[in-house]
């Protein structure tokens, strides 16, 4: 039996962002700072309760998948495969985003205060070696603690390995891993009736802060003018941005959902909630468990969802790498335009190689806060661009462009979910054994 669209949880995820728009454009910050604390406290609360969810999700589903099927060779197989992909995706992400920003240019008439300076440079960038040794789990509950969800994955995987040679004697824990994935997933669902509120105070909270004011060709501005003129200002960035991650989907997330036999549009619909969250909120932790939860129901097994989407919070965000060089040669445009002879603009081979160092650097974006804009501000830094100054440019818009990037990033973690599946041949087993 159909449910009625009055219960559609879409529906009211819909209506939480679209309200969250008009009440934060009608209360703005700082005429109505106590709204804006409301707002920020019902978005903040909700992804506090997303984040509870996450360890102990990811943990209990790869430990049983893996200690379940009892086939070593066959996890090493699906990391070799789930790597190999997600390197081919991101590295294709990075030259669309390339040719975005040479193609429209969105740098070249923006205003770039070349004395401007942003606390979120001062951050140490990572180095490959870095990168590496964060994988290796030296205390997990520090890292599940700190949201670093890599290691845990290591943890996990190598806790289900070591269960799987301990024979009758470790029936008893996996029994237990088995029950509290079975309760992840009903709390997820309760966790999950929160999503509406949550969305609107996400959004209430952020048009507020635009809608308080800010100067522009130095006029101040406040209100729904304020908000408009910021997008306006901004609207070929943000447009670059919005098309190159359209281009992406058309061009690379369809096309391997056509080789993997996978109807793109039954997907969409499956993962329609956690893209959603994932839009409204920016934020993939938001969006993971009910990821987790549909990739499964769709027909990805408990097992190579646990540990094929986890991994690619760190391996696979094609939307944030698509970014990265995006704005990077947006920040080079701008820098150009405001003094040529201290920045001349970058040649081919200036860019290719930034395309090299974000293909090493954004592996470990997932792992900093506010991992884009620091990784930019290195990477700029590194070929003689003004890495702070750009930053504090961007800072005006980073959040709406965070909302789209955000978004493929949980789309290509769920279909890199699905696709591996399928080539390894265990797309919708368990929906079959239950069927039996």
């Amino acid at each position: 039996m159909k449910k009625p669209l009055w219960r559609s949880s879409t529906l009211w995820i819909f209506a939480g962002l679209i309200m969250g728009v008009v009440l934060g454009g009608f209360f703005p910050k700082d005429e109505f700072p106590q709204v804006y604390e409301l707002f920020r406290f019902l978005s903040r609360s909700f992804i506090a309760l997303i984040k509870g969810l996450i360890v102990p999700l990811i943990v209990s589903t790869i430990v049983i998948g893996i200690a379940q099927t009892g086939d070593v060779k066959a996890v090493g197989r699906m990391g070799v495969k789930a790597l190999i992909y997600f390197q081919i995706v991101t590295t294709i992400a990075l030259l669309l985003g390339l040719g975005a920003a040479n193609w429209l240019k969105p740098g070249a008439n923006l205003p770039l205060d070349l004395s401007a300076h942003s606390s979120v440079a001062s951050a140490m960038p990572q180095t490959g070696w870095d990168i590496v040794f964060q994988m290796f789990p030296s205390n997990v509950v520090e890292h599940a603690a700190k949201a670093d969800i890599l290691p845990v994955v290591i943890f996990a995987a190598l806790f289900g390995i070591a269960l799987t040679r301990v024979g009758d004697r470790g029936r008893p824990v996996l029994a237990f891993f088995d029950g509290v994935a079975q309760t992840m997933f009903k709390y997820t669902d309760m966790v999950m009736l929160l999503t509406p509120l949550g969305v609107f105070g996400a959004m209430a909270y952020n048009v507020s802060a635009m809608a308080a004011g800010h100067t522009v060709g130095g006029v101040f501005m406040k209100g729904w003018p304020a908000v408009f003129q910021l997008l306006k200002q901004y609207s070929l960035l943000v447009g670059s941005l919005y098309l190159a991650l359209t281009m992406l989907f058309i061009l690379v997330f369809i096309p391997v959902a056509w080789i993997a036999g996978v109807r793109i549009w039954g997907f969409i619909r499956a993962i329609r909630e956690p893209a959603l969250t994932a839009f409204s909120t920016a934020s993939s932790e938001a969006a993971l468990p009910k990821l987790l939860e549909e990739s499964v129901r769709f027909g990805v097994p408990h097992s190579m969802a646990g540990f094929v989407i986890p991994t690619g919070y760190s391996f696979n965000l094609a939307g944030s790498t698509l970014y990265l060089i995006l704005a990077s040669i947006a920040i080079s445009q701008a820098a150009s335009a405001a003094n040529p002879e201290a920045f001349p603009a970058m040649g081919i081979g200036a860019q290719l190689m930034l395309v090299f160092t974000l293909m090493l650097t954004s592996k470990g974006v997932a792992a900093v806060p506010r991992g884009t804009l620091i990784i930019i501000a290195a990477a700029c830094g590194g070929f003689g661009l003004p890495g702070e100054a750009g930053i504090a440019m961007l800072l005006a818009v980073d959040k709406i462009m965070d909302m789209a990037r955000t978004t493929i990033n949980v789309i290509g973690n769920g279909l890199a979910s699905v696709a591996i599946a399928r080539w390894e041949g265990v797309f919708g087993i368990e929906a079959e054994a239950k069927n039996d």
